[in-house]
């Protein structure tokens, strides 16, 4: 096999995305959307998660320590694509129709419809780029919430990844589904639930 040097990029390294949640300082639930998101290791296994840029996501878990990681399926990509899409600073930026509930031992916001959600307590922050606020967040997973549905399935694993319905990113900027089916472009799919919906200026995978 003959190899050529190329441009730095991540296209070849498709991620699952997920979910944040957090409580923005009124009480009110906020998610964004991210796909930076894989695992460390403590004396336990935990998660490490970068978000490049100064977002509200970005803030509130400075400021609170706590969030959670909500996988983004299928079902729900229209709505976590808005959450993506819209910028997080905006007033109304949740003004739009989602369940959501308290996590079981943290106090953050879960997304309903995600089938596995993550709640996760921040054990150490590494600003990479202290004037654009490119930050990772390591951090201990507090407690996991997986749909019984799930549990109790009895599907041997590949089928169960098709009917979890995980949403993949890779290719730049293009959504993909576990069985490699595109499922549309970043921003696309946040259209079905605010219609002209623009990309804020903090809006960033």
């Amino acid at each position: 096999m003959s190899k050529v040097s190329v441009p730095i990029t991540n296209d070849w390294c498709p991620q699952t995305l997920f979910t944040y949640g957090t409580f923005k300082a009124d009480g009110q639930p906020n998610f964004g959307l991210f796909c930076w998101f894989s695992y460390c290791w403590f004396d336990e296994m935990g998660v490490m998660c970068a978000i490049g840029g100064r977002k509200q996501t970005q803030d509130r878990i400075l400021a609170t320590q706590v969030f959670s990681a909500n996988l983004v399926t299928e079902e729900n990509l229209a709505l976590t694509d808005y959450f993506g899409t819209a910028d997080g600073h905006d007033a109304d930026k949740m003004d739009v129709p989602f369940a959501w509930e308290r996590g079981q031992v943290l106090d953050v916001p879960v997304l309903s419809s995600s089938p596995l959600s993550f709640e996760l307590e921040v054990e150490k922050v590494i600003s990479t780029n202290d004037e654009e606020g490119d930050t990772v967040f390591l951090c201990r997973i507090r407690n996991v919430l997986k749909d019984k549905a799930l549990l109790e399935s009895g599907l041997p694993l590949p089928e169960l990844m098709r009917k979890i319905g995980a949403v993949r990113t890779a290719g730049g900027v293009e959504y993909w589904a576990w069985d490699g089916r595109h499922l549309g472009s970043w921003h696309e799919p946040a259209q079905q639930v605010k219609p002209g919906v623009e990309v804020g200026k903090a809006a960033q995978m």
